[in-house]
């Protein structure tokens, strides 16, 4: 293909310095005819054209009086936020098709805010990054909490509550003390004690001396 001129380079910096490249020079498949005209990639060439080398598309030529000047083409840097590129076999350089953040195989565009999930806030940052904030849910103050649709942080819909015991076989609500038996008065713990933010939900309880829990009666048939 036969280029007049010098053509536009797209997305390209060519290199300030000229190698100066003879015709005859070996590797490039070049030649000088006595004409004064260049044979390259299975064409001829008059002074004054430019082509680019079949063998190396990020090399330009133009043909002189002394054979070929090429210099070849330095590729700019693409965007940092670039997510998609591309590389066409006639280009020199690789294209980016697509520029924005990709966020677990989803695809945001620059500046844009978006919720992954009911915990997370993020925003697609100008390198191309996605950075988050994640909320920080304090321990729930009951121990059996509901996790809503569309809410990040567990509610206790039936109020704080605690477990008497290790067993957690018997919850109490918390509060004021309560008789878990004849002989046996809980509490759970609130704000004020330490291992409550931990998510200690364990009773206090405190026992009377000497005392025997009664029994349920049972009643005869």
């Amino acid at each position: 293909m036969v280029f007049s001129g010098s053509p536009p380079l797209e997305r390209r910096i060519r290199t300030v310095v000229l190698a100066l490249f003879l015709c005859a020079q070996a590797g490039f498949g070049f030649s000088v005819g006595q004409d004064g005209t260049c044979e390259a990639n299975g064409s001829i060439y008059f002074v004054g054209e430019w082509y680019f080398l079949e063998s190396d598309h990020c090399t330009q030529c133009e043909c002189t009086s002394e054979g070929s000047a090429c210099s070849r083409t330095e590729c700019t840097s693409l965007p940092a936020a670039c997510i998609h590129v591309s590389h066409y076999p006639t280009d020199c350089c690789p294209r980016c098709e697509k520029i924005g953040c990709e966020y677990r195989g989803v695809v945001y565009d620059l500046g844009q805010n978006f919720q992954p999930s009911e915990c997370e806030q993020c925003t697609c940052d100008s390198d191309g990054i996605a950075r988050c904030l994640v909320a920080d849910c304090a321990p729930p103050p009951c121990v059996n909490p509901n996790y809503q649709p569309g809410k990040c942080c567990p509610e206790c819909k039936e109020g704080p509550n605690c477990y008497v015991n290790a067993s957690r076989s018997q919850v109490i609500p918390a509060g004021e003390p309560i008789w878990v038996d004849s002989c046996t008065k809980c509490r759970c713990h609130d704000g004020q004690d330490a291992g409550f933010w931990e998510g200690n939900r364990l009773a206090s309880c405190s026992r009377l001396k000497n005392c025997t829990p009664k029994q349920p009666s049972v009643k005869k048939n």
